[in-house]
């Protein structure tokens, strides 16, 4: 049986870590940025793991 493929939008949005965490990019840092603050505006610039409730699913895209 062939291997299925990665989906290719989430290869584009996650990185699995050293230790097999996924990491992700915070959302609400596109757009309308003048009304958000500074501090806000920093902190929405680091990475953040993904919710151990949606792991599963996305290293089935990722790993498929």
């Amino acid at each position: 049986m062939p291997k299925s493929k990665t989906k290719s939008g989430a290869k584009k949005r996650f990185q699995v870590t050293g230790s097999g965490k996924i990491k992700r990019k915070q959302a609400f840092k596109r757009h309308i940025l003048t009304k958000k603050d500074t501090k806000r505006k920093r902190g929405l610039g680091n990475d953040a793991l993904v919710h151990p409730s949606d792991v599963r699913s996305i290293k089935a895209q990722l790993l498929a």
